[in-house]
């Protein structure tokens, strides 16, 4: 039931962010006179002082922000796919260089960093943001898959492959990957939800690409109009909202997930039915 409900949140904000733009055809950008309004007939879900309709920086802001989460986390899983595999099966040396790597940027504080790096960015543009938050966001994903690595290398199958003559890389990518796909899919979930709160935090404190509508932006330019203080609540909820309800229908897809790759809460949920 978790991973149904949650698939069904992120399918709605998915066709959102693809075909809402396409749908609605208007420019997120776009001023007009009614500056303040609350949600009408006219404007669903209000207008920003300078009377932008807030419906549609909601459909393109989630391209942003689902894209910055993407790709974030296309990018700090492959590293932690690599730097985990790679230093489980090999150990020695190997393993104590990318420990010690890993280990450096787990001890690392995520958010000031984020910051420090974004602040120095050239160009503030969806992509930029994407790899500074995945430079911080891969250590924990590393951490985990080298473990599991550590205690899959041992198994019969995988001995029966080096014993087979398979070179490493290949028993690394064809025979211990597959084993720990369930690992990955939950890695790459959480860091999706990372990556979101992340940009949308970096957005609000005004060090991401303001000229980009996004959900993080669309709050910093609410706190900015003092929206709070002056009651324009259909300013700033609608994009915290969005934020809290992607974060939730991951968080639900990850925990199904989690049952039906965990035996041990296979187990306990059969128990309880019974």
């Amino acid at each position: 039931m978790k991973i149904k409900i949650g698939i069904g949140i992120l399918a709605f904000f998915t066709l959102t962010a693809v075909l809402g733009p396409l749908l609605i055809g208007a420019d997120p950008a776009a001023t007009s006179d009614d500056g303040l309004q609350g949600p009408s007939a006219a404007h669903w879900l209000g207008t920003t002082q300078t009377g932008q309709d807030i419906l549609t920086q909601i459909v393109y802001g989630a391209r942003v922000s689902m894209g910055v989460g993407v790709l974030s986390a296309v990018i700090a899983n492959a590293v932690a796919v690599a730097a985990g595999l790679v230093g489980g099966y090999f150990g020695g040396a190997v393993d104590e260089v990318l420990s010690v790597l890993t280990n450096i940027f787990l001890v690392l504080p995520a958010l000031p960093l984020i910051i420090v790096l974004a602040g120095y960015l050239p160009q503030r543009g969806v992509a930029s943001v994407a790899v500074v938050i995945a430079v911080t966001g891969w250590a924990w994903g590393a951490r985990v898959l080298r473990a599991q690595t550590l205690s899959v290398r041992r198994r019969d199958f995988v001995q029966a492959a080096r014993a087979s003559g398979e070179g490493p890389f290949r028993i690394i990518f064809f025979e211990i990957l597959p084993v720990l796909l369930p690992v990955i899919a939950t890695s790459f979930l959480a860091t999706v939800v990372a990556a979101i709160l992340a940009e949308a935090g970096l957005s609000f404190l005004g060090l991401a690409d303001l000229s980009t509508v996004s959900w993080g932006s669309m709050l910093y330019f609410a706190q900015n109009g003092q929206a709070l203080l002056i009651g324009a609540w259909w300013w700033f909820i609608p994009p915290g909202l969005c934020i809290a309800l992607i974060g939730t229908g991951l968080a639900l897809v990850n925990f199904g997930i989690d049952e039906i790759a965990n035996p041990r809460l296979r187990t306990v949920k059969v128990k309880a039915r019974t």
